[in-house]
């Protein structure tokens, strides 16, 4: 499993890929796709609708 560290709002989509085996793009497409179903603008936002219905 993926060191989960590098999930943190300031860790970099190339950050991710590296940790992850995906390719950088596929990193921001799959965020762009979670930041659209919560309506959120970034990963802070993200975070903190996450956490204020529980889901984390």
């Amino acid at each position: 499993m993926a060191d989960r560290k590098c999930y943190r709002p300031t860790c970099a989509a190339k950050d991710i890929a590296a940790q992850t085996f995906l390719s950088e793009g596929t990193v921001r497409n799959y965020l762009s796709a979670v930041f659209s179903k919560l309506v959120a603008r970034n990963r802070l936002e993200a975070i903190s609708i996450t956490r204020r219905n529980k889901w984390l």
